[in-house]
């Protein structure tokens, strides 16, 4: 029997947020934000911490400084019962920071990588995670020493027996390349609908779907405020997103990939998987950050409880 059920690979830091800046922010001026939280950030770790937090056995495999904001991002998955046994540190390197700014319905990103651009193949160790039964990736643009030996990490766990999933995320250079080089490999891909439109160059969501579900066996992408839709082959199945009052819109993506996960990995159907997605991608968003709704076990089970059906 495998030792996890998903390993995911990938990068490791904290989310910086401030509330109520204005958007448009001239230089030499101070502004005063009404709030912040500091919370775990990085879609692998969001992924991998409520994955946890719904009941998975989850391993993580990545590289952090050796400095403060790397201790408070380990010691918070570890908190969510994910091993963190093999994430190595960096001795004089500076784990990244991403400082979100949130308006109304908009967030601006900021990212310092740190050592999520320093973390090379020689980082992940590969028994490690071929101790699981799925391997997951996320963040593909933002690991650059990692990214050209990704589509040979999906093989040798395809070969290994593990089945795959793939969240590429946001390409801060807008390129979008190399993608179509890791999707031989890939059982479940999970793009949101900008992403699939940004890879595929198409002009509207059918015309990206038709491509993109040519290319993997399931195919599952996020709508936002009108839920998710799925993938295989012709099939397709759409679920509407779950209703609630949203506080905090980030991480709601990852979110979505942990609970939509969860149920594929049980044998769970498409709708199923889908409903359970939005369930996790809606409440991540009734807390700031993509973890903290996920903290509390009573409140999780609660949520899903009033919701599930």
């Amino acid at each position: 029997m495998p030792r996890f059920d998903v390993a995911v690979g990938g990068e490791l830091n904290l989310d910086l947020i401030l509330y109520g800046l204005p958007e448009q922010l001239p230089t030499e001026r101070e502004f005063l934000a009404d709030g912040l939280r500091l919370t775990l950030g990085s879609s692998s770790a969001i992924l991998a911490h409520n994955l946890a937090a719904l009941g998975a056995r989850v391993a993580f495999a990545s590289l952090i400084g050796d400095d403060p904001l790397g201790e408070i991002a380990l010691q918070r998955l570890a908190a969510a019962g994910v091993d963190v046994s093999q994430v190595k540190k960096a001795s004089g390197r500076t784990t990244g920071l991403t400082v979100i700014l949130q308006h109304d319905g908009r967030r601006r990103i900021l990212t310092y990588p740190g050592t999520m651009a320093d973390m090379s193949r020689a980082d992940l160790d590969m028994e490690f995670l071929k101790s699981a039964r799925h391997f997951h990736l996320s963040s593909f643009f933002l690991q650059p020493k990692l990214r050209p030996h990704v589509p040979q990490l999906f093989r040798e766990m395809k070969a290994a027996g593990l089945s795959t999933s793939f969240d590429t995320n946001d390409d801060p250079e807008d390129r979008w390349e190399g993608v179509f080089n890791v999707l031989p490999h890939v059982d479940v891909f999970l793009p949101n609908e900008r992403e699939a439109l940004r890879l595929t160059g198409a002009a509207d969501l059918n015309s990206a779907l038709e491509q993109l579900a040519k290319r993997v066996p399931v195919l599952a992408v996020k709508l936002g405020a009108q839920g998710a839709l799925a993938r295989r082959g012709q099939e397709e199945f759409r679920c509407p997103a779950a209703k609630v009052t949203p506080v905090d819109p980030v991480g709601a993506g990852d979110s979505f990939d942990a609970g939509f996960l969860y149920q594929y990995l049980r044998g769970a159907d498409l709708n199923t998987c889908l409903h359970y997605g939005n369930l996790a991608g809606a409440l991540s968003t009734t807390m700031p950050g993509g973890t903290e709704a996920f903290r509390d076990p009573s409140r999780v089970e609660q949520f899903f409880r009033q919701h599930e059906t």
